[in-house]
């Protein structure tokens, strides 16, 4: 059987089809549809029905999108396609194309990815992290997903950053979850970015900084360090063995050179031997790990 995974995004929908092996045999991207669930419904379920015209086989179906599925109501929740929130969209999409239908969370489907076959499918403890817009989070063990009953499990970006003083790490930063000082609204290339006293973006900031801007400089030596504490609280509990990076800021190659010593001053250890390392599947990593989900998930979510 192949394996159609679909990524939901705020601005487009992305399907794969995956061979067992895991070779692409077909892709497609269209616009998300958000002008109401009925019609995003129309556009989903034509993007499988096309699928199913040029697959030989048939193939599962799994779904990654950003929010969560409410563990008591089975609904959407906290998803930025608005029009998906309060939908039971598992049942409703199994029912229109007649088969099982797996969904996860975005951040969860990147770890899957890059726990099965992506940076860190030797290790038997993944931790993934996308610092985009957000800062989302996953944790896969022996290549599944681990969940509970909560429906949070990962999501590292809204616990408040460990060590927090406004002499070092500046003024509180109020987080849209209601929350202040969100390791996001520090680390996520929004909060990088937002941080900042010029208007500039997370990229002009960094090259500033390669320039030898000092205040620039100054900014990226305190992004580092918040980055540090915040993957060191998770190590000191979780212990992966690879931690792997995603999302916009995960392309500065400086990270990796930086980061792993700036952990270890805040571990329970002398030393850190967790591996933190890029996406080998980079933004195509979230599509991927759906579909990997009917296979590989610890439970229907």
């Amino acid at each position: 059987m192949h394996h159609l995974g679909l990524d939901i995004g705020g601005t487009k929908m992305e399907a794969v089809l995956l061979s067992p092996q895991g070779d692409c045999l077909w892709r497609q991207r269209r616009p998300t549809q958000k002008e109401s669930y009925d019609t995003f419904m129309l556009h989903l379920v034509g993007l499988i029905e096309e699928a199913r015209s040029i697959s030989p086989v048939p193939f599962s179906v799994g779904i990654g999108l950003p929010g969560a599925i409410d563990p008591q109501s089975g609904l959407i929740k906290n998803c930025n396609c608005l029009v998906l929130n309060g939908h039971d969209l598992k049942t409703d999409v199994a029912a229109r194309i007649q088969q099982p239908v797996w969904i996860a969370n975005d951040a969860d489907c990147f770890t899957l990815s890059e726990a099965v076959d992506g940076a860190g499918a030797k290790a038997d403890t993944v931790f993934g992290v996308i610092i985009g817009t957000g800062c989302g989070g996953g944790v896969a063990v022996h290549k599944r997903l681990l969940q509970g009953p909560n429906a949070i499990a990962g999501e590292w970006g809204h616990n408040p950053l460990p060590g927090y003083t406004p002499a070092y790490d500046g003024p509180e930063q109020p987080c849209y979850c209601g929350n202040i000082n969100c390791i996001e609204t520090f680390i996520s290339g929004t909060g990088f970015a937002r941080r900042f006293p010029a208007e500039l973006t997370s990229q002009e900031i960094i090259e500033a900084a390669e320039q030898g801007n000092p205040q620039a400089r100054a900014h990226w030596q305190h992004f580092i360090n918040a980055f540090a504490r915040s993957l060191a609280s998770v190590i000191n509990i979780l212990d992966p063995q690879v931690i792997v990076l995603g999302g916009g800021l995960s392309n500065i190659s400086r990270i990796y050179q930086e980061l792993p010593d700036a952990i270890v001053p805040y571990i329970f250890s002398n030393s850190c031997h967790t591996r933190v390392v890029p996406a080998r599947f980079g933004d195509a990593s979230g599509v991927r790990g759906a579909a990997w989900l009917p296979g590989l998930n610890a439970r229907e979510t």
